[in-house]
């Protein structure tokens, strides 16, 4: 008896899955979120989820010198892909995937300073939204690592509430593509020096000078696919990846760029479209 006890016993032990494949279900090259186990480190982590280090430290928001313990939840961005357009720059591309160039470029282990070249295909890092930029839902967050991987569609939400980023009259108004003088934003008539500040909680996913048509210029990334941007500036007071609170200065307006006079040329664009920013502004009040 107690022989066949002890048989049935050992064969239970040997029909159970061996320790090795619990720790492979938690591989970080296949989730999004991983629960770190004692003598782990970030390196090793982000060597195994054939991610940057860097992004991982952004995705969380962890400071120097990024020390994790055991039983800590760790967000692990996973990447989409873009092929570089002709005629698309650092710019347009961070602008159109809500993420900072400079993101992208340590991604990519590329100098950040560097303009892409066409048919360039860029592995597009998902922030977490620890960090205040996008990131998919995990059903759809499949691992890519690769930069040919398909795109992880990001999650469309409603626009965020915005305030004016400087009183002033509106000397141009928005006009649609489909008119011959047509125009992406508005342009706000201001004093030069006068602070210009975010129109809604967000991340900075550009700041310094844009194209010769903009001039000095920062973008702010808010949720889902919706970004803020300002032009025209005289001085910008954020960086790339900067975190910024609604009403908080980014920048001084001016009149580089195309400007007319001290002004700033304001932008609301929802999925790459520009859209008018006098449906989604309130009545100014004096």
């Amino acid at each position: 008896m107690r022989r066949a006890l002890a048989l049935a016993t050992a064969l239970a032990v040997l029909a159970a899955p061996p320790l090795l494949a619990k720790d492979e279900e938690s591989d970080p090259l296949t989730e999004t979120v991983h629960v770190v186990k004692p003598g782990e480190t970030l390196g090793g982590i982000a060597v195994r989820a054939e991610v940057p280090r860097v992004l991982i430290i952004e995705a969380n928001g962890l400071k120097p010198p990024y020390l994790i313990k055991a039983g800590q939840k760790l967000t692990i961005p996973r990447r989409r892909s873009h092929t570089v357009k002709e005629g698309e720059t650092t710019f347009s591309i961070a602008m159109e995937e809500g993420v900072p160039w400079k993101a992208i470029a340590a991604a990519n282990g590329i100098d950040p300073k560097a303009e892409p070249k066409t048919g360039q295909v860029l592995a597009i890092p998902t922030i977490a939204a620890a960090s205040g930029a996008p990131v998919a839902p995990a059903s759809e967050a499949a691992p890519t690592p690769a930069p040919t991987a398909s795109e992880t569609p990001l999650p469309d939400t409603k626009a965020p509430r915005l305030a004016w980023p400087l009183k002033g009259a509106v000397r141009r108004g928005f006009a649609p593509r489909s008119e011959r003088n047509w125009h992406d934003g508005i342009d706000i008539t201001a004093r030069k020096g006068e602070a210009v500040r975010a129109a809604a909680a967000g991340k900075v996913i550009f700041a310094g000078q844009g194209p010769k048509e903009y001039g000095l210029t920062v973008i702010v990334y808010h949720q889902g696919r919706w970004t803020t941007t300002y032009s025209f500036l005289d001085k910008i007071t954020v960086k790339n990846g900067d975190q910024v609170k609604q009403g908080e200065r980014i920048g001084l307006a001016g009149e580089t760029g195309l400007a007319k006079g001290p002004e700033l040329h304001f932008e609301v664009r929802r999925n790459r479209q520009a859209l008018d920013p006098a449906d989604y502004l309130p009545a100014q009040t004096r």
